[in-house]
């Protein structure tokens, strides 16, 4: 009888040991894998990969190529979440992948002036992926890439919002 109560608290105890690890392990995936979704509101130009958003796509522009052979093809798109509009850009096969009214994931994304323009993008290490379609709130103003954004008098790695440039996008202006 002693030996049967042996083998069951060593058992729970084996058992008690598993479930902390998991949960440990499991905690650390989820700190890893999700990081907190930042609102387009929120979004402020920077040099570096580390924006986590959803959004859904509200209307592409015409494709553009940028090399002699075609290989380098990108297209702007206006995207909205229930904060705020910005401009995105796609690259390559992303251009085709993506269609008005699809809800888009960007995990490490980027929000910087690529030729004059200032617009949210995957960039090298970021990741785009389709998680839904056609069901999202959002609002169309204000657009953050209508906005003039300086650098920060008090830290030359920030910038600030100086003025709006239009409540709207210009690329994509409002069709009602």
């Amino acid at each position: 009888m002693s030996f049967k109560v042996a083998d069951l608290s060593s058992a729970s105890l084996l058992e008690t040991q598993l479930n902390s690890s998991i949960e440990s392990i499991s905690e650390k995936q989820s700190k890893d894998t999700y990081r907190e979704m930042v609102a387009l509101k929120d979004i402020v130009p920077a040099a570096q990969n580390n924006i986590d958003t959803r959004f859904i796509l509200l209307d592409k522009a015409s494709m553009n190529t940028s090399s002699s052979q075609g290989q380098n093809k990108t297209c702007l798109a206006l995207v909205a979440d229930e904060t705020a509009a910005v401009h995105f850009q796609l690259w390559g096969e992303e251009c085709d992948a993506f269609e008005p009214g699809d809800i888009i994931h960007l995990s490490n994304g980027i929000f910087s002036y690529s030729r004059n323009s200032l617009l949210l993008r995957a960039g090298k290490r970021g990741k785009i992926e389709k998680v839904g379609e056609f069901t999202m709130a959002y609002v169309e103003t204000p657009n953050m890439s209508e906005i003039r954004w300086v650098p920060d008098p008090n830290s030359s790695h920030k910038y600030i919002q100086e003025a709006v440039i239009s409540p709207h996008s210009r690329i994509f202006p409002p069709k009602y």
